[in-house]
């Protein structure tokens, strides 16, 4: 796990409030630490204005991961905007006093040196931002092929419609993210197995090349009990073309939770539940090629790896 930390002030920049003052478990110590420290310097845009600090926690800077921001600002705060590849993040004041932000390096993103904008607000003082540097590296994903049922590569055009709705369904979830956290604690497996389909994975089905494998697939015989990876509300449960019964779970600041291809599902949309309660149990409805869980993870829009997030804000072992 890697933390970098790296100190700031500067000038005015506009933004999105950030969250109601709710905390998310905090990212626990790193069970591996590497020897990186970034230090980023700025200039007050006005005399006196106090710096912003920031410490972030990563399992690694590449695509497809997440960095858990805490961010230290000057006193008498009361927003704070974060903005990172292009889009505004959401960001919570925690117990004390600092602030914390969830970004997601979509599977997608090129490496290169990106920014993260930060800017808190407060009184009737100037504010105080950090212009915070993300070095993006390389990452190389396999390519894995599969034999699944014709249907699920090129679907009849009688079920284009409901992909289609059902697509739009799953996007709009995603820009609708509670601001602040639904419950505190830890992140948790939600089945015992290890993972058996790597993150972004190439996907070739019956000779075909198709989106990248934007989850984890865990092995698990139908039935499994599936618990909720962390607490929130239950943004969607439903059966769905490609995910089969699908169970969506919002845990606010812009971290779904997606677990797919189950025989059942334990719970209805709009309920609140606490990590590692039931939400269904393991099976292969969808397209799949046997029994096992597929856990997806999204934050703020971004395609993340669900490991990557459990080595972030999992239990220290």
């Amino acid at each position: 796990m890697l933390r970098v930390h790296g100190v700031h002030a500067a000038h005015e920049m506009p933004g999105v409030r950030g969250a109601l003052p709710q905390p998310i478990a905090p990212a626990p110590r790193p069970r591996a630490f590497l020897p990186a420290v970034l230090l980023a310097a700025a200039t007050a845009a006005a005399a006196g204005a106090a710096p912003i600090t920031v410490t972030t926690d990563a399992r690694s800077i590449r695509p497809g991961e997440l960095v858990v921001f805490t961010i230290g600002v000057p006193d008498g705060t009361d927003h704070v905007t974060v903005r990172a590849f292009d889009r505004d993040v959401p960001a919570t004041r925690l117990d004390n006093g600092a602030w914390r932000a969830l970004v997601g390096i979509d599977v997608g993103v090129r490496p290169r040196r990106y920014r993260v904008e930060i800017s808190a607000e407060g009184g009737d003082g100037p504010a105080a931002t950090l212009s915070y540097p993300l070095p993006v590296a390389s990452r190389t994903f396999p390519t894995r092929r599969l034999r699944v049922d014709p249907d699920f590569v090129n679907p009849p055009a009688g079920q284009l419609d409901r992909i289609l709705r059902e697509a739009k369904e799953l996007n709009g979830l995603w820009e609708r993210a509670a601001e602040a956290p639904w419950r505190t604690g830890p992140f948790v497996r939600p089945v015992p197995g290890p993972a058996n389909s790597a993150f972004g994975t190439r996907s070739i089905f019956n000779g075909e090349e198709r989106s990248r494998h934007s989850g984890g697939d865990f092995r698990a015989a139908t039935g499994t009990p599936v618990r909720a990876p962390g607490g929130g509300r239950v943004a969607l449960a439903d059966d769905l073309y490609f995910s089969g019964r699908t169970v969506v779970i919002d845990h606010g600041l812009g971290l779904f939770s997606l677990l797919a291809h189950l025989s059942e599902i334990d719970v209805t949309a709009g309920d609140v539940i606490e990590a590692g309660d039931t939400v269904g149990r393991t099976g292969a409805t969808g397209r799949v090629t046997g029994p096992h869980l597929h856990w997806a993870v999204r934050v703020n829009g971004a395609r993340v790896d669900p490991l990557s997030v459990l080595a972030v804000l999992g239990p220290a072992r």
